[in-house]
């Protein structure tokens, strides 16, 4: 066993700035994911950072008319919620597609969307990864692929985003809400929180060093018919091929967003506009840019029929 040290924070800005103090300190919240890479050795904190403490696990309504969504709400709670059932469904539909019910009571906002990557290589510390082990090469290129992204990847990573939430929260036009090191604030729109692999993808977000995940903000809600699908090879308890959240208008306009295809939750809002042309045009500028391997090539024809299925679904 590796020794590490361990505190309680007592105040978001604190937890930050103890976290920028200290080399190779992580915040640890339910632990599902981390827990795990610890267990491996993929990942080896030599400080956790407790945040259970912070009294960041509240939904409130927003002057806006919108929900700030604590950072340590459990996924469980944000599903249940009244409001987030009421008039953010596709993110309700999202949650519970994910994990299991034990792992959701565990389970943070934050803590979703920093997720990692479940990609195979990753996980087996014996074969090369840019993600665990920057320059050491990505063994998904010219390996098994057929989990991996097909559009947004690049010659040192092709690994996929996990979240199920994050693809919900990305259709939705969410905002991130941090604190950094020197006490400061600072909101970061969802679209921009995650970033392409690029020659850096052991870089997942943009958050600085010791920057801690607050909230999560959603805008006043947009209304329209909302559907979460997702398409796995088992019925529970496993991570999407394809995910689509759609949100569907009564006039057919609405937005789309993907998960399962990229290092990141896929929208392009230009495609949004093709919606009254139906899914096959969505889908066309959605992935117009896709690089597949010859193994997951099937993904395109898998994400137009699930798109094509969503906006079936929405519309009723």
């Amino acid at each position: 066993m590796k020794p590490f040290t361990y505190e309680r924070a007592r105040s978001p800005a604190e937890a930050a700035a103890a976290a920028a103090r200290t080399p190779g300190a992580r915040f640890i919240a339910g632990g599902t994911n981390l827990l795990d890479l610890v267990k491996l050795g993929i990942e080896s904190p030599a400080h956790l950072i407790d945040v259970n403490r912070l009294g960041l696990d509240r939904i409130d309504a927003t002057p806006e008319g919108g929900l700030r969504i604590g950072a340590l709400v459990r996924n469980t709670d944000l599903a249940a919620d009244a409001h987030v059932r009421r008039d953010y469904g596709v993110l309700s539909r999202a949650l519970l597609a994910g994990a299991s019910g034990q792992l959701r009571n565990r389970a943070t906002t934050a803590g979703n969307l920093l997720q990692r990557t479940r990609c195979p290589y990753f996980y087996d510390t014996n074969l090369p990864c840019n993600k665990r082990v920057p320059g050491s090469g990505c063994s998904a290129i010219g390996g098994f692929s057929r989990q991996h992204a097909v559009v947004g990847g690049s010659s040192s990573c092709i690994a996929t985003h996990p979240s199920d939430m994050a693809v919900a929260m990305r259709v939705l036009d969410a905002s991130v809400e941090t604190v950094r090191p020197n006490g400061k604030a600072r909101v970061i729109p969802i679209a921009d929180f995650h970033r392409l692999p690029g020659n850096t993808p052991h870089i997942e977000t943009v958050l600085e060093p010791g920057e801690l995940i607050t909230a999560v903000t959603l805008p006043k809600p947009i209304g329209g018919a909302q559907v979460y699908r997702k398409v796995r090879d088992r019925a529970s308890y496993a991570f999407a091929l394809v995910s689509v959240a759609a949100i569907v208008q009564p006039d057919g306009t609405g937005r789309v967003a993907l998960g399962g295809v990229a290092h990141k939750p896929w929208r392009v809002e230009a495609a949004e506009a093709q919606m009254p042309q139906g899914a096959r045009a969505v889908t066309e500028r959605l992935l117009a840019d896709a690089r597949p391997t010859e193994e997951n090539q099937f993904k395109l024809t898998l994400a137009y029929r699930t798109i094509a299925a969503a906006l079936a679904q929405a519309k009723g």
